[in-house]
């Protein structure tokens, strides 16, 4: 038995050493042996090759051409008389290059007999076996001379059947090498479909799996892994089988199929692709998560209509707006007039005519102005609390508002101005739908879904009807013309995308519209960050801003104060001014076992800041980037 040691020596013999041991077998072998690869070039051949046909040593190297072969035979009378010996090779090597399995037996021209056994091999080339069978058929000269008992048909069977089984085996030998290679092709495919991020399966007429690559649960949260035997409407859900049973349905009839659906439990778009198995019967499924394109398609398609409406609107909107400051001020000079009661009404009337063309040009302005979020740790139940208590004044008798916050006490990190001005442009758009009908319910409601927190407002109107449902996070798109900007939905549409989240319309199954709003539910990781800068007074600001961040803050007005912080417990963050007056905060970075931000007023490009080796942000610091800034650190 070999030790441990040995067997290691043994994994690693050389490739030389490999080749040398096989060479050396089979030179031990009787029959001659050469293997040609697909090219037609010699790759192995034994000793008992060269030496039963008597080939000269650069017809047996590697790379030796099998033409040249035939040529130096067909040259030397191997084959017998020709009499075109050229045509003869070309005869020869067209059979080759067939590789098809043979086996015959011929004289050579000194008498002896060879047995020829050929099969081609999965890789390309082709074996061949060759075996002096002169005494075995001089034994069976002898047997028929003395045997005069047997029939000389059942010896001719006989020799027959030997040579259709010698044949056979030659095939057999084939198939079965084929029959490897077929099974390790299989085997890697399968392994690459199961690394493909997408779910990969086959579907027999009945609906049932006879193929996954177990992603069906990636692809469907909550599914099945493995699902090969059960139906499709066993691995699903419910309302997901209802989406796709009709497309299942055309498929089946020979119609491929490319659809998108929403997987109602998470959220996610998906997009399935069924093609028939005209074979085989059934179907072939390939479905995928398109959620992130789908949200930078929309993303795409709002920001080209935003453009579009922007550079129609930007050059009217400013001759409009210094046409109302000259409106204004005539009737605010005519206000200030003694005029008749009627005429005063007029003048007041034109006032806030023009005050409204005011705050649409603001909301104009508003589509193309900069927009960023700036995350703090919010009290969610506690911010419902306040949109309700701002927006009741205003629903007017007969108009009930309702919140119901299913969460845990635990802040997150939003943008709590945003979301207000969401949340009450969605309840005052329920409002107006409830106008002039006697009254009616807002309900707004907020739940955690997974990693998403999931805001939904929902009124027993009339609900959305199918243009508002497929325009109505456009800019200026509104059904009650004369009456509103058409720029509520979109600023929500625009607020929610910018925040990473979704905006779905709907209506109520009894009635009523339904928005929902899905938003990145993170929660608040609060810091403790030493803040480093020789100025009070900038060491005040960034206090006040981190503060509001709902982080904790430690201050120090130079590089050696700060190096003496080093070591307080909970320290999370250093936030340094770049230029200290006793050296450099990046100086910090390397003795920090935490994080290091700087910031500067020198610009990008300097020298100095562009060799800090840290993150740099710009004074003034914006809040946005350092909301994100502090995200990230909190998030690693």
């Amino acid at each position: 038995m070999l030790r441990p040691d040995e067997c290691y020596r043994c994994d690693m013999l050389s490739d030389a050493t490999r080749a040398e041991l096989t060479r050396s077998g089979l030179n031990l072998i009787p029959q001659a042996i050469s293997i040609f690869d697909a090219s037609l070039r010699l790759a192995v051949s034994n000793r008992s090759y060269r030496e039963m046909f008597d080939l000269p040593p650069h017809l047996t190297e590697p790379g030796a051409a099998f033409e040249d072969t035939i040529r130096f035979l067909v040259t030397r009378g191997e084959y017998g008389p020709v009499d075109d010996p050229e045509e003869a090779v070309r005869f020869r090597v067209e059979q080759a290059r067939a590789f098809q399995p043979h086996y015959f037996e011929r004289t050579r021209p000194d008498g002896r007999m060879i047995a020829v056994e050929g099969a081609p091999l999965a890789q390309g080339g082709w074996v061949a076996v060759y075996t002096d069978i002169t005494e075995i058929r001089r034994q069976e000269g002898l047997l028929r001379t003395r045997s005069e008992e047997l029939s000389g048909q059942i010896l001719d069977h006989a020799e027959r059947l030997a040579a259709a089984n010698r044949e056979l085996a030659a095939m057999n030998a084939s198939l079965e090498e084929a029959k490897r290679v077929l099974t390790e092709a299989e085997a890697r495919t399968r392994q690459v479909t199961e690394m493909v991020p997408a779910h990969i399966a086959h579907l027999d007429a009945g609906g049932r799996y006879s193929f996954s690559n177990n992603q069906l649960s990636e692809v469907f949260p909550g599914a099945r892994r493995s699902i090969v035997g059960l139906s499709i409407a066993e691995a699903v859900d419910a309302g997901t089988w209802a989406k796709i049973r009709p497309f299942w349905q055309k498929a089946l009839t020979g119609a491929p199929q490319v659809f998108e659906l929403t997987h109602d439990a998470s959220g996610r778009r998906i997009r399935v692709a069924l093609r028939p198995d005209r074979a085989g019967g059934g179907v072939y499924v390939l479905s995928t998560d398109v959620t992130a394109e789908v949200q930078a398609r929309e993303a795409l398609m709002h920001a080209a209509r935003r453009a579009l409406a922007a550079s129609l609107t930007s050059g009217l909107a400013h001759d409009f707006g210094n046409l109302l400051t000259i409106i204004l001020a005539l009737q605010d000079r005519l206000a200030r007039l003694a005029l008749p009661q009627e005429a005063a009404a007029d003048v007041q009337a034109t006032i806030a005519a023009a005050r409204r063309g005011t705050t649409l040009l603001d909301g104009i302005a508003s589509i193309t102005a900069p927009r960023t979020v700036v995350a703090r740790p919010v009290d969610v139940a506690a911010l419902l609390a306040e949109v309700a208590a701002l927006a009741r004044p205003s629903l007017g008798e007969g108009i009930a508002l309702e919140v119901v916050a299913d969460l845990k006490a635990e802040p997150l990190m939003l943008d709590s101005g945003h979301l207000q001005d969401s949340l009450l442009n969605l309840v005052l758009n329920a409002r107006d739908a409830l106008a002039g009908t006697g009254g009616g319910h807002i309900e707004i409601t907020a739940k955690a879904a997974g990693q998403w927190l999931d805001l939904t407002v929902e009124d027993d109107g009339p609900g959305f009807s199918d243009p508002a449902l497929s325009q109505a996070t456009q800019p200026f798109f509104t059904t009650r013309p004369g009456q509103g900007s058409g720029l509520g939905l979109s600023q929500v549409y625009d607020q929610t995308k910018l925040a990473g989240g979704t905006l779905r319309l709907g209506n109520r199954p009894g009635g009523g519209a339904r928005v929902r709003l899905r938003l990145p539910r993170r929660a608040a990781r609060r810091l403790m960050v030493l803040v480093v800068d020789d100025e009070p007074a900038i060491r005040a600001h960034v206090r006040d801003m981190l503060t509001g961040f709902g982080h904790a803050v430690i201050e120090a007005g130079s590089l050696a104060e700060a190096r003496g912080l080093l070591d307080l417990p909970g320290l999370g963050l250093i936030l340094s001014d770049l230029q200290l007056g006793d050296g450099l905060g990046s100086d910090l970075a390397a003795a920090a076992p935490m994080p290091v931000l700087l910031m500067t007023s020198l610009p990008p490009g300097d020298p100095l800041r562009e060799g800090a080796g840290v993150p740099v942000l710009s004074k003034p610091l914006d809040p946005a980037a350092l909301a994100v800034r502090l995200m990230e650190i909190a998030d690693a």
